[in-house]
């Protein structure tokens, strides 16, 4: 386990380091021990190819299956298997704590408060990403500053306290353009959607298009404030 000291001290070594040198580091470091959670976005298509090109064999690959997801992701879910020929673990919620939520609050609960929003990814995407980690020093990431409000003092690597886990996010310093401009240099499959203008993709229905000028993540959870539009996932406890 990295402790405080170490994981600031990583933080002034890598700051202006490349997303591929970070990834490398760990890697090396840490082989068998780390955990990539794939949403099979753009950036975690990215950071797929860069492990992929050093060291496939050593880290395990998940995605969260909330049970309401697109058919795009499944499909890009496929694709990235065969194309790097990998196997990228569905989680799948519990079947007994999603049915007692549906029946107590109903299907479309995440609609009606902030509560119950929170409440039904905590179900379907927090208590499954905890089994997913469990056991694993190193959690690998696709979060970057620019993609909210709530991830601009996001560091590089981090002591993520709330899933008593390093968190490391190689793309942290990278705009949305960079993003881009390494998956058509290096022929990346993408989600399709990004195509419809949805360049950030949740479950379908708290995820819709945005229009021209729109924050990226404003088509996530658009009925409620930029301020509250995080999963659960990712907590700032510093």
């Amino acid at each position: 386990m990295i402790n405080k000291i170490e994981v600031t001290t990583l933080n002034e070594q890598y700051i202006n380091k490349q997303p591929q040198a970070v990834i490398q580091y760990f890697l090396d470091q840490y082989p068998g021990e780390i955990v990539f959670s794939t949403s099979l976005q753009a950036e975690d298509q990215v950071l797929t190819d860069m492990i992929c090109k050093h060291d496939k064999t050593n880290v395990s690959f998940v995605t969260l299956d909330t049970g309401r997801m697109f058919e795009e992701t499944y499909d890009i879910l496929h694709r990235t298997n065969m194309r790097y020929k990998i196997n990228i673990k569905a989680m799948f919620p519990e079947r007994d704590k999603v049915e007692q939520m549906t029946q107590e609050k109903g299907i479309n609960l995440f609609y009606e408060s902030i509560e119950n929003r929170k409440l039904c990814c905590h179900i379907r995407k927090t208590l499954p990403l905890m089994r997913a980690i469990e056991g694993h020093k190193i959690w690998i990431t696709g979060l970057r500053r620019s993609q909210s409000v709530t991830r601009k003092d996001i560091p590089m690597i981090e002591w993520d306290e709330a899933h008593n886990i390093t968190k490391v996010n190689p793309l942290i310093n990278w705009e949305y353009d960079d993003v881009w401009d390494y998956i058509k240099k290096n022929n990346i499959p993408y989600h399709k959607l990004h195509d419809k203008g949805f360049p950030s993709i949740g479950c379908e229905p708290c995820t819709r298009a945005v229009s021209e000028g729109e924050d990226i993540r404003a088509g996530r959870w658009w009925w409620e404030s930029p301020d509250n539009k995080e999963c659960g996932l990712h907590i700032d406890k510093r």
